[in-house]
């Protein structure tokens, strides 16, 4: 009894204190690389939900049907309809990526609308803006005239979340096939999701 009684008082050893601290260490990188990466993956999801809905706005604006005549079409004529994607934008949002390396970019309404000016071309065509920060920067090209089976359009989210200058790409593309049918990539492109 007296043995035991001693035993208990003792306390833990070196080894046992050990032990537990290198427990506890494992476990400590393990939840800090779980956090980093559960942070990370709900910064790119910025990307990937804006993205789709780029992709979504270019294919609502390419099946809006409009006329090949202008003005007013007379009784008993007729017109052809035409599809066409909207045209690139002019510039990318934010302009630079050194507005985005490490930080959030707040666009102005403005940015959006920048080729409002001209019917059919960019961002203002695809009706699509952002109002909330952004970690990526957005561009919008379109190869060919945007109405003939072949052209294709191609929406990219670039970032720097980390802002050491590697840029992660995030893309979406469509392209008219035959049927002047619009066909949008099923998925997104993905390169260096983490920078």
């Amino acid at each position: 009894m007296r043995i035991a009684f001693k035993k208990a008082r003792e306390g833990f050893t070196l080894v046992e204190l050990m032990i537990v601290v290198a427990i506890v260490g494992v476990l400590a990188v393990l939840a800090v690389y779980g956090v980093r990466k559960y942070i990370a993956n709900s910064k790119t999801a910025e990307a990937r939900n804006s993205l789709g809905q780029i992709s979504k706005d270019a294919a609502t604006a390419y099946e809006k049907e409009s006329m090949t005549v202008t003005g007013v079409l007379t009784q008993g004529a007729s017109s052809a309809t035409l599809r066409q994607l909207c045209q690139s934008a002019s510039n990318p949002i934010p302009a630079s990526p050194t507005s985005i390396a490490g930080k959030k970019y707040q666009s102005a309404p403005g940015d959006w609308a920048a080729d409002q000016a001209t019917a059919g071309k960019g961002f203002a065509c695809l009706k699509y803006s952002m109002d909330q920060p952004q970690y990526f920067m957005y561009s919008y090209t379109v190869t060919g005239s945007g109405s003939a089976q072949g052209d294709s359009f191609n929406a990219v989210a670039n970032g720097d979340l980390n802002g050491d200058g590697i840029l992660s790409t995030f893309g979406v593309s469509g392209n008219i096939g035959s049927g002047m049918v619009l066909n949008v990539a099923p998925t997104i492109s993905e390169a260096l999701p983490e920078e």
